[in-house]
């Protein structure tokens, strides 16, 4: 496996993004209320194609190595050549986690697609991570199609058969916190520990501009509540742990991160240094890049830099941008650059080291 301890060095070099958020498609086959993504793209489908694969090598032979990448949208599996992209980022970038997020209507293609990426991508942790917001008509109202809960069961059948096959498979369960689901949040919780072949849940407080902004009316005690609950499972042994290298960190940097985002919302700023920009990239389908999937400031369009990301990064207003984020003109509840923010930051080590040796 590729060794997250390579990049080390960049706990004081930060000049080159480590960690990209790929949304690789705007098609969905679900309805979810809290999508923020389709509503920022102001485009209609078919005005823009989604960039090619042989546009997305040109610009990852541009990036170097990564620590993460993420692939989102839209519905990852839905894109038909992922499965050629994931490849493309392995052969150039050997990131160290692939992380895919599904809401698990396609049970066959699902599985067949990340078969195959496993058997291609043998020293990357491949982390599929199913959205499961509800229990049975619950997450079906939550997601706008009927008989989703049932799809997300049967998909999660069909992936638990490939992890003994591939060590470097993680499955695993994410739940976005909202209004609507805030008072189940425990059956939630119950009901992921009793799948026997989930080995990590995850919970995404709701964020972005939302159609139906009622949903982000959380209440901030419920949520807190639940972060403690989940604390409480990942101390004791084993439980709700990544089985990659560094997995115990990870879960200090997940409690630590949880803790973090309830007092970012509760004061409403930011309470530690963001590296967006810096650390952190999104791509769009289209080749736009951002410094953040919440900021609507563009950096720009790969395709206007001869598909060169370092050139794109040393433009004018890449570090106008850059300057924005650090002189903390925003503030979020995002996990993944919370992550980021966290083990790239040497002023966190003392609070995760105390949340890494309370785990058993």
């Amino acid at each position: 496996m590729y060794s997250p301890m390579r990049y080390a060095g960049y706990i004081l070099w930060k000049k080159r993004p480590i960690q990209l958020t790929f949304f690789v498609t705007k098609k969905c086959n679900a309805r979810c209320p809290f999508c923020f993504y389709l509503r920022k793209q102001e485009a209609p489908l078919d005005d823009q194609p989604e960039i090619s694969r042989q546009e997305i090598e040109r610009l990852a032979l541009s990036l170097g190595r990564l620590l993460w990448v993420a692939f989102s949208g839209g519905e990852v599996y839905l894109r038909d050549d992922i499965v050629d992209i994931s490849r493309i980022f392995y052969k150039w970038n050997k990131p160290t986690i692939f992380l895919y997020s599904t809401n698990g209507l396609t049970p066959d293609l699902i599985k067949n697609k990340t078969e195959k990426i496993l058997q291609h991508c043998p020293n990357s942790v491949v982390a599929v991570k199913l959205s499961l917001d509800g229990l049975g008509t619950e997450h079906d109202n939550l997601r706008g199609i009927r008989g989703s809960f049932e799809k997300v069961m049967e998909t999660h059948h069909q992936l638990s058969k490939l992890l003994n096959k591939y060590p470097n498979f993680e499955l695993g369960i994410n739940t976005v916190f909202c209004a609507a689901n805030q008072d189940h949040i425990n059956k939630i919780f119950e009901f992921v520990k009793g799948l026997d072949h989930v080995r990590t849940h995850t919970l995404s407080i709701i964020r972005g501009k939302l159609k139906d902004e009622s949903l982000k009316n959380v209440d901030l005690a419920k949520y807190h509540a639940a972060v403690e609950a989940m604390e409480k499972d990942l101390k004791k042994k084993s439980t709700g742990r990544y089985h990659f290298l560094g997995a115990r960190l990870k879960s200090a940097q997940d409690i630590l991160q949880r803790h973090l985002i309830y007092q970012t919302m509760l004061r409403q700023k930011r309470v530690l240094p963001c590296y967006a920009g810096r650390l952190n990239l999104v791509l769009t389908e289209t080749g736009d890049v951002y410094p953040c999937e919440l900021l609507d400031q563009k950096i720009g369009n790969i395709k206007n830099y001869n598909y060169n990301m370092q050139k794109l990064l040393q433009s004018g207003q890449a570090k106008k941008i850059r300057r924005e984020v650090r002189e903390n003109r925003c503030f979020c509840s995002h996990e993944c650059y919370f992550m980021t923010n966290i083990l790239f930051n040497p002023k966190m080590y003392p609070l995760l080291i105390k949340e890494y040796l309370q785990l058993q």
